[in-house]
């Protein structure tokens, strides 16, 4: 299941991403009480970091769906001098798009992608601009959201749907972390209708439903989704990485 690569605008990119949210700690408020214990295991803890890196290369995972945290960013190149060689989908924050957009360059990122934070006010200029800054380098443009239904429906046809092609939003058989009720059938026929219509590569994030779902639920619903076309998965602790890549690589 999303084994291999997805060629986006020339570039091989791969379909299976290690997600890096756990390692933003208390930023990563959706974990709950574990955004702390997070917090408390790797800020400013790149070492920590590293060694999930190491471990999720070994199952095979070639993608890193990059939030540029400076202990993030150096848990990368430390698992990089030891043969790790990740793709980079990196994460333009708003506080400071600019300054990521250079990071990421910098390391060589194939593809990135606006902070939920910056497309969800939907100030199209604002999103226009960073989405501009990210094509100067080069790199596959992506924007991410945290209000699917919302979002994509407002992104359809608009004035930036032509500057971007990774689309990536939350997507769990429960609906967890999703702006709707329940996440009934019509509630994923009328998802699915958007996105086939803004027709974009879709990244699907929070997949496990910040840790509610085990990994083997999870991905036999998100295998059922046909529009899915690359999965980034936080992960908090080796053991972890070790079970959810392999039961993913098993799909």
């Amino acid at each position: 299941m999303l084994e291999g690569t997805i060629n986006i605008s020339g570039r091989e990119i791969p379909r299976t991403l290690l997600g890096t949210s756990p390692f933003t700690g208390i930023e990563a408020a959706h974990f709950g009480h574990r955004a702390m214990l997070y917090q408390l295991d790797f800020h400013e803890n790149p070492e920590k970091v590293a060694e999930i890196i190491r471990k999720s290369y070994e199952m095979g995972v070639r993608g890193i769906q990059l939030i540029p945290h400076p202990w993030i960013v150096e848990a990368l190149k430390m698992a990089i001098e030891v043969g790790c060689d990740m793709d980079i989908i990196g994460t333009v924050r708003p506080e400071n798009s600019s300054d990521d957009v250079a990071t990421l360059s910098e390391l060589g990122a194939s593809a990135m992608i606006l902070h939920p934070a910056t497309v969800d006010k939907m100030d199209f200029q604002a999103v226009e601009e960073d989405l501009q800054l990210v094509r100067d380098e080069g790199a596959v443009s992506g924007v991410a959201t945290s209000f699917p239904f919302q979002i994509t429906e407002r992104l359809i046809g608009s004035s930036v749907s032509d500057l971007f092609d990774i689309y990536m939003i939350p997507l769990n058989r429960l609906g967890y972390l999703m702006d709707c009720e329940g996440y009934q059938p019509e509630d994923r026929v009328k998802l699915e209708g958007m996105i086939k219509k803004l027709d974009k590569t879709v990244l699907a994030s929070k997949t496990l439903a910040a840790g509610i779902l085990q990994p083997s639920e999870a991905f036999d619903y998100i295998k059922t989704v046909d529009y899915v076309d690359m999965v980034s998965v936080g992960i908090g602790s080796v053991a972890e990485a070790e079970e959810t890549f392999r039961i993913i690589a098993s799909k």
